[in-house]
């Protein structure tokens, strides 16, 4: 038996980056996986990459900005699987500019998707873990929620909110046996980073007290570990995983 066996988990935001090292690796670990993107499409790597980890895997789409997306999603794990044990809230979107320069509606937008889907996502699967009395989730925060980040105080804004979100679910159900933590990662090497100016990723590592960018496979550790059985008594937290970019 694998460390995480046939736990039933979804994964939003599967299609690449961190949220496909998410699934590769819990798939690997046991878990049936579902994964939600905004197109089933996008979702071919993260199917083959559970398959050829000898998981299961489920498709799912739609914008998790939408309450409907969640319910559905969650409805659909359930049919298919009798259950949800796992979330990891992964998707996010960012409209960075300047606060001077930004539109109410690109603040709006990434409160909606990156907070606001987290919020739907969480109440949609906690429906049926508190049925089972058990459940895991994880909501994927950032290291600029701790330090700020010029250019982006609505994606600040959306991630420092999950950690209030986090800490409130863990005390309203914790006594169902469900726990909620948050992973802050730092500066990772993902489609989204790579497309930084040279001398930007640069300063971002020369921040970094281990001098290098981090790998998704090692955010995708650490949700492992808090899905798993040695993370059963830690709820309420956040884990940061940025290789002491906070400490600078």
């Amino acid at each position: 038996m694998t460390e995480l066996q046939d736990f039933r988990v979804l994964v939003t935001g599967a299609s690449r980056g961190i949220g496909l090292a998410i699934a590769r690796e819990l798939a690997a670990c046991g878990c049936k996986v579902a994964g939600l993107a905004t197109a089933k499409e996008n979702l071919d790597a993260a199917e083959e990459a559970v398959q050829d980890a000898g998981g299961e895997f489920l498709r799912l789409e739609g914008d998790i900005g939408n309450p409907e997306t969640a319910v559905q999603a969650s409805g659909a794990i359930v049919e298919a699987w009798g259950g949800i044990d796992g979330l990891v809230a992964n998707a996010g979107i960012t409209r960075d500019n300047l606060i001077l320069r930004m539109k109410p509606e690109d603040f709006e937008d990434v409160l909606r998707v990156n907070l606001g889907g987290a919020f739907h996502l969480a109440k949609a699967c906690i429906r049926p873990m508190m049925k089972q009395r058990s459940g895991r989730i994880v909501f994927m925060g950032s290291v600029v929620a701790q330090i700020g980040n010029p250019g982006q105080a609505n994606y600040c804004a959306s991630k420092a909110g999950l950690h209030g979100l986090a800490r409130s679910i863990a005390l309203e159900l914790g006594g169902r046996g469900i726990t909620a933590n948050v992973v802050a990662p730092g500066f990772i090497e993902t489609d989204m980073t790579s497309d930084l100016p040279e001398e930007g990723r640069e300063a971002m590592i020369g921040k970094t007290a281990l001098g290098r960018a981090g790998q998704p496979g090692d955010i995708a550790a650490a949700v492992r570990f808090l899905l798993g059985p040695d993370g059963s008594y830690i709820t309420g937290q956040i884990l940061t995983v940025d290789g002491g970019l906070s400490l600078a």
